[in-house]
């Protein structure tokens, strides 16, 4: 989820307002396997020894090692492609395009698992990604990434960044070390009751059944002016299963399976538009929103075509969440900022390295 188009971006990222110091985190399935954040000092002028997404981005090279070529999390995906069809229910709460019913925006996207290794085996427990970047009239895009766990684990991008180093993987062991992890923990509550929230949440058996949820808050107007807060999430048609017991035998067990699964026919989820009320965090994505909450079915997300990551597909996009259309505008919440910037800083020290080969390659898959 860190990259940039390739190609001029038909959309340029909003920024919130009334921040000089725009923060940001990443977030983990389980206790190790970690997801993406940093934060930006927006004047430019990098201090030595602050936490920057340069500094953070050397974090993910350091925890999980440096894999020229690939995203330095969400290093192992798939590509694929659809469509996004509105049913004007979203239209109530916002004039974006999008939402309007019948229309039928294409949409390019990304699977992945997070984690800097591009071939790290495939387990029930890692946090499982999907991006997407909808192409809409007048060369609008709305580009989300979202992921299979319902909070960040992280409320500070300190807390990101010191979590990321307690957790590394000892070599010896192949586990974090049980004293470092533990007394991070200690020092974090707001994180360990978000692990607890997402351990009420056990993975699904793979990609195809799985919600992604965007987190982050954002706030969408309607065409009289109206503005309400909101989160999104995509919901899956296809019946949710529990993950198998097991590890899994193959080691890219969960990408084979989606890429069978879209062969034999298209995959559906349905965006569902979750209304905040007054008090509701707006900027503190560890804390739930209460489940009584209005949600809105907005449409339904087509994924019917899977490739192997290549130049001009999903590879080459960023899903950078500040990449809206007019009608979504970011809250206040200083993560979305965060990512922007250190998908940025990730893109360019990929783009500069040799292209890497995906663990998982479409055709042999099809063709085994």
């Amino acid at each position: 989820m860190d990259q940039e188009d390739e190609q001029a971006p038909a959309a340029q990222p909003r920024t919130p307002s009334r921040r000089s110091t725009v923060l940001g985190l990443a977030t983990v399935a389980g206790i190790a396997a970690v997801d993406v954040g940093g934060f930006l000092y927006v004047s430019g002028r990098l201090t030595p020894g602050k936490l920057t997404p340069a500094r953070l981005a050397d974090g993910f090279e350091t925890t999980f090692g440096k894999h020229a070529g690939f995203r330095r999390n969400h290093a192992k995906g798939v590509s694929v492609s659809g469509h996004f069809t509105g049913n004007g229910a979203g239209s109530a709460v916002s004039t974006a395009t999008v939402f309007e019913s019948g229309r039928r925006s294409p949409v390019t996207g990304r699977f992945s698992l997070s984690g800097g290794v591009p071939d790290v085996a495939d387990t029930a427990t890692t946090v499982r990604g999907l991006g997407l970047r909808f192409s809409l009239p007048d060369g609008e895009q709305w580009r989300t990434a979202m992921i299979n766990i319902p909070v960040f684990l992280d409320s500070t991008p300190r807390g990101f960044y010191d979590r990321m180093l307690a957790f590394k993987k000892v070599p010896a062991t192949g586990k974090p070390d049980p004293a470092k992890a533990a007394a991070f923990l200690a020092g974090h509550p707001e994180t360990v009751k978000a692990m607890k929230i997402v351990k009420k949440h056990p993975p699904t058996s793979g990609f195809a059944d799985s919600t992604y949820h965007g987190l982050n808050a954002f706030h969408l107007t309607n065409s009289s002016g109206h503005m309400v807060p909101v989160r999104w999430s995509m919901v899956p048609v296809q019946q949710a299963r529990p993950a198998a017991a097991k590890p899994p035998e193959d080691r890219d067990q969960l990408f084979n399976t989606l890429v069978t699964t879209v062969d034999a026919g298209s995959l559906r989820w349905r965006l569902m538009l979750t209304i905040g009320l007054p008090g509701d965090q707006l900027d503190d994505a560890t804390v739930p929103w209460p489940d009584s909450r209005r949600q809105i079915d907005a449409g339904t997300l087509t994924l019917d075509n899977v490739q192997t990551e290549a130049e001009g597909n999903g590879r080459d996009v960023n899903f950078d969440p500040l990449v809206l259309p007019q009608g979504i505008e970011p809250s206040d919440d200083p993560l979305l900022s965060a990512r922007s910037a250190v998908y940025a800083q990730s893109f360019a020290r990929r783009s500069g390295e040799p292209a890497g080969t995906s663990a998982v390659n479409v055709s042999q898959v099809l063709d085994a």
